[in-house]
């Protein structure tokens, strides 16, 4: 493809699921570093820090276990996001060439539910941070969630730009904080030596934690390329794996060790954790507490931003398996307020009994990716090998065909080879977790199953046709992009 000189839409957003034409892309690929280490360094990766130590585990054996999860689920997410820069698409509309035009809308469906879960979690831990740092422990105030909503409403709406740049500027700010925190729980929260002792390994807790970090961290694999996009398609694959790598990683293995440690020391400590951070904060000196819960409001704000601005995307792409829709700035304001509007009326009516559930929801929501990330980078880094008609991607008697039997036959094999070690407390253990003792290696079993079963599936697909078709195709998807239309 040729650049072309046609200027890009500068302040609302008006792109949805359409291609980015040449034309429009900008950016530096360094600008994804902030945002991936933003969106771990925030009050719900603190949480899951805990999962190793509330099992059984202890510091020494929490750490390691965090850090391998975080770098082996990182690496599949990073890899998801340097499709960004050559495709100029959104993430989920890329499942297309292995699910089908219409076959997509098995993990389309999923993505969505994943979108709205989170949001209503992160609006509700907004909502406390402000309250518990404003309202002198008025954090149940409802009035915190419809402010949290409405500032992350306005975020997604104008959308990719000013994502960005929130994420760059509330990085300075986050840094200082964790920096002040972290010297907070060293200081004032001792750890015994018992916690060090790498004789102290126990294999639940381990894998367990291990589990964790690595699935949350391909938890955002439905979002990356999102917001990469836009950028130039010179920019090299590597530039953007490697800032989208480190970035995330950095910020994950930071925020869930600071969690980890805060369990293991602080024992007076309960169970909320808006309230823990507060009360480590306020032990650096006090009112730091406070200043401590705004600037975590603020970064869960912006996660919240990029959940109802993915969720978005990932509303048009359904619809528009059903109903061809031309992609404008109407639509994106319908989609991102139908999505703001679930998190909040969930988040409104939410019991305690309902978070407690929820966390279990969400793992499974997490089982339901781990095939699918295995096919769409087997599809992507060895199969086609980043090559696609993307006009065909926006057809429904395309190339792609309504139904991709390669990519939903390897989904459903990878599925049912990891229900058997599943392990979700108080819902379902699998026999294989059973006999292990508990530990659930879901993930390791899932990843390849799907990946092998993908790759031998489409082993007599013809790329080279394919590449053909998308050589031919280059100024039809670049006229259509410009004209805000899709092919």
């Amino acid at each position: 493809m040729s650049t072309t000189t046609t200027p890009r839409t500068r302040g609302i957003e008006v792109r949805s699921i359409d291609y980015v034409p040449l034309g429009e892309r900008h950016g530096k690929v360094s600008h994804i570093g902030p945002l991936w280490f933003m969106s771990n360094a925030q009050i719900a990766t603190l949480a899951t820090g805990l999962i190793s130590i509330t099992g059984g585990g202890n510091l020494i054996w929490s750490l390691i276990a965090i850090v391998i999860g975080i770098l082996i689920g990182t690496i599949f997410m990073a890899a998801h996001s340097s499709q960004g820069p050559q495709l100029g698409l959104p993430q989920m509309i890329q499942s297309r060439p292995q699910f089908g035009y219409i076959g997509a809308l098995l993990v389309w469906l999923f993505a969505y539910l994943q979108y709205a879960g989170f949001n209503i979690f992160n609006t509700i831990l907004a909502g406390q941070a402000v309250g518990g740092a404003i309202s002198s422990g008025q954090a149940s105030d409802p009035l915190w969630l419809w402010v949290v909503t409405v500032v992350a409403v306005v975020i997604a709406l104008i959308g990719y730009d000013l994502i960005h740049s929130v994420e760059r500027y509330l990085m300075i700010l986050t840094i200082v904080m964790l920096a002040l925190l972290t010297i907070s729980a060293v200081v004032h929260l001792p750890v015994p030596g018992a916690q060090f002792d790498l004789a102290g390994f126990h294999a639940v807790p381990f894998f367990g934690q291990l589990g964790v970090a690595a699935g949350y961290q391909i938890s955002w694999a439905i979002y990356v390329s999102d917001y990469s996009r836009y950028l130039p398609s010179s920019v090299r694959t590597r530039s953007t794996f490697a800032w989208t790598f480190w970035g995330s990683a950095l910020g994950g293995i930071w925020v869930m060790f600071l969690g980890s440690w805060i369990a293991v020391s602080a024992k007076d400590i309960g169970s909320n954790t808006v309230v823990d951070l507060k009360h480590v904060a306020d032990l650096l000196f006090p009112g730091f507490g406070a200043i401590a819960l705004i600037i975590a409001a603020l970064g869960l704000i912006s996660v919240t931003a990029l959940n109802m601005y993915g969720g978005s995307l990932t509303l048009i792409s359904s619809i528009d398996s059903f109903v061809r829709i031309r992609p404008t700035l109407a639509i994106r304001i319908v989609t991102i307020v139908v999505t703001a509007a679930i998190s909040i009326l969930f988040a409104l009516f939410a019991s305690a009994d309902f978070l407690g559930y929820f966390e279990a929801f969400l793992l499974l929501i997490l089982y339901l990716f781990i095939p699918w990330t295995a096919v769409n980078l087997t599809d992507f880094f060895i199969v086609r090998r980043g090559h696609y008609a993307i006009a065909e991607i926006f057809k429904p008697n395309g190339i792609y065909r309504r139904w991709g039997w390669h990519g939903i036959a390897a989904y459903l094999i990878g599925f049912a080879a990891m229900t058997p070690f599943f392990d979700v407390a108080g819902f379902y253990q699998g026999a294989a977790s059973k006999a292990m003792g508990g530990v659930d290696i879901s993930l390791f079993i899932g990843l390849p199953v799907s990946a092998i079963c993908y790759w031998l599936f489409t082993r007599r697909i013809d790329v080279r046709a394919e590449r053909a078709l998308a050589d031919a195709q280059t100024a039809e998807i670049e006229e259509a992009a410009r004209a805000h239309a899709l092919p």
